[in-house]
């Protein structure tokens, strides 16, 4: 105590006044202004994951623990989580089961929904989007769109079918909506509605790569690969990729 009154005599740290919160699950919880404390802290300096990356990594798992504890087999898995729980105990980090899924083969993550053999779209996440009509601000447009090419690689044609509505939030174009508009904002909703399963990349497999050049205002391909699923062979999408043509490539031959 003696120490502590010396430091705040000395004025090293300022004092910060605690006080309890109630939660919303009825309890109590001690809080405190502690931001000036981070002043005085070795910043983390690493580079924030790639949602991607991040998705390619939870995929692979085919167990997960929602604190992301992911490994391939369950004895790995096991004790990994074992691990991590042995961590908590020193430092009293206490765990809320009713916040815990131990264990599971499917998870809900960063908007999609995830297991050890496929990826797809989490359907409560664009089931807002679906019912909303096509807007007449462009701000509220360009939310969409940068929604849509969110799911971009589960979106087929994503670049072609949104094209005019990107041209939509032009400042030189005049904001009307036509029908080629409305029927574009109607398919990629159907798009997203009805995404595919994208299947776990395995590298040692041979890929198959389609090509659709054809369509004079974009590149669209799809990467498939061939794999047993319930052991019988099963060609699956890994992922789609489009993009815009620019207006000097519009003309170029599919060749």
């Amino acid at each position: 105590m003696d120490s502590i009154q010396k430091i705040r005599h000395n004025e090293i740290v300022e004092i910060t006044n605690p006080f309890p919160i109630t939660w919303h699950n009825g309890k109590s919880r001690l809080c405190g202004d502690f931001g000036g404390v981070n002043n005085y802290k070795k910043a983390d300096r690493y580079p924030i994951p790639r949602i991607p990356h991040a998705l390619d990594k939870i995929v692979k798992a085919k167990y997960i623990t929602k604190m992301y504890c992911m490994k391939e087999t369950w004895e790995d898995h096991a004790q990994y989580i074992n691990r991590v729980l042995r961590k908590c105990t020193p430092i009293n980090l206490g765990i809320s089961l009713k916040k815990c899924n131990f264990c599971q083969q499917e998870l809900l993550a960063l908007g999609h929904k995830v297991s050890g053999l496929s990826l797809a779209i989490d359907q409560q996440k664009v089931a807002a989007v679906l019912q909303k009509p096509l807007t007449k601000k462009i701000k509220e447009l360009q939310s969409f769109l940068v929604f849509a090419s969110y799911y971009r690689n589960l979106t087929k044609r994503s670049a072609h079918i949104t094209s005019s509505l990107y041209k939509l939030c032009s400042k030189e174009v005049v904001f009307e909506i036509t029908k080629e508009r409305r029927e574009a904002y109607e398919r990629i909703k159907h798009e997203l509605k009805n995404a595919p399963l994208l299947f776990l990349t395995e590298f040692e497999l041979p890929f198959k790569l389609y090509i659709d050049a054809a369509c004079g205002q974009g590149l669209g391909e799809g990467l498939h690969e061939r794999q047993i699923v319930d052991g019988e062979p099963r060609e699956g999408l890994i992922c789609y990729i489009s993009r815009k043509l620019e207006d000097s490539e519009a003309s170029y031959g599919a060749t």
